[in-house]
């Protein structure tokens, strides 16, 4: 146990045992929940759940920090390359940490091959944030990937492969990416969850991939009368995403699927699956679409600081190129 969670106001040492079994460790933990997630814990009634979240928030000093705070936890932000210099360049120099980063295109668009790819440059030193040499003595630990996978398309064959061709060992990007496939929402938000678990094991996670976020949600809540359900899951979803991206500093990153948006006339004729809830809990969304040959075209449409724009790249034999 990271925190002693006795020192929580209302919570003894039976309290703390059935916190602990639910996956709440620690105080951050405790404070970052909502009162219904507590509830839904035996015993744990609303008022005992409010307590515990306002006592965890007091020890987590959460509240409003300056600018200039902020600004130091940019300073921390790392970025992932993608492989592709143009698309890196219209990333401002890869992909993001404390970021979620959306990648939503039709079938056959390259959007897993952009999933694979990342999982082999997490090992590749010249991509990253990490020094080399102090993963090597043990100073730092060696960076992990979790690839959750929904629709069947993790192949650790195309990652030996883009990896061969990267110069890099096939078996350490696989002996550090954490597979799992998830068969339905329930089990890809579990697993999303149980991510902090692996952190809190040691291991270091720095990179998240959802391959895709909506299909599992969309094949099971269909129709109109089951659209705010599958929202409001799918919001907390997108919540448990971006709280590891900025708790732990790693990369996130999800497909996405598109359906049609027969009212457009002008713009995009597709839209990204999930609507506002996506839409405002992605940090960087991007639409992705075929070429000509084995060319593909990324278009960065939102995004806090960046201007829109779109990048060509090439999915060959050797992964991600330009």
């Amino acid at each position: 146990m990271s925190d002693n969670l006795t020192d929580l106001p209302g919570v003894g040492p039976s309290t703390a045992e059935k916190l602990v079994e639910a996956g709440y460790i620690d105080f951050m933990k405790i404070a970052t929940a909502t009162v219904g997630e507590l509830t839904d814990i035996e015993g744990i009634s609303e008022k005992a759940a409010a307590k515990m979240i306002m006592g965890a928030r007091d020890l987590c000093d959460l509240g409003f920090k300056s600018g200039i705070d902020l600004l130091k936890q940019r300073s921390t932000v790392w970025k992932l390359s993608t492989s592709s210099s143009e698309l890196d360049s219209v990333l401002g120099g890869g992909l993001e940490s404390q970021s979620v980063t959306e990648f939503a295109g039709v079938f056959g668009s390259g959007k897993t091959q952009i999933m694979h790819q990342s999982c082999v440059n997490l090992q590749n030193p010249e991509f990253l944030f990490y020094d080399e040499e102090a993963v090597s003595k043990g100073e730092v630990a060696q960076p992990k990937a979790v690839y959750i996978d929904t629709e069947g398309t993790f192949r650790p064959e195309r990652i030996m492969q883009m990896a061969e061709h990267a110069g890099i060992d096939g078996q350490t990007v696989l002996d550090n990416t954490f597979v799992a496939r998830a068969y339905n929402s329930d089990m890809q938000m579990l697993f999303a969850e149980k991510i902090e678990d692996l952190i809190q094991e040691g291991n270091n996670i720095k990179l998240v991939v959802i391959d895709s976020l909506t299909s599992t949600f969309r094949n099971e809540y269909t129709g109109r009368g089951k659209l705010a359900e599958r929202q409001q899951k799918l919001g907390r979803h997108m919540a448990t995403l971006n709280k590891l991206a900025d708790l732990f500093n790693c990369v996130v990153l999800v497909t996405n699927q598109v359906s049609a948006k027969p009212d457009a006339f002008f713009g995009m004729a597709e839209q990204a699956i999930g609507g506002h809830i996506v839409g405002h809990a992605a940090t960087f969304r991007f639409f992705v679409r075929k070429g000509k040959g084995d060319k593909r075209v990324a278009k960065l449409y939102d995004s806090p600081h960046l201007p829109d724009a779109e990048a060509i790249f090439r999915i060959t034999e050797k992964g991600i190129q330009d």
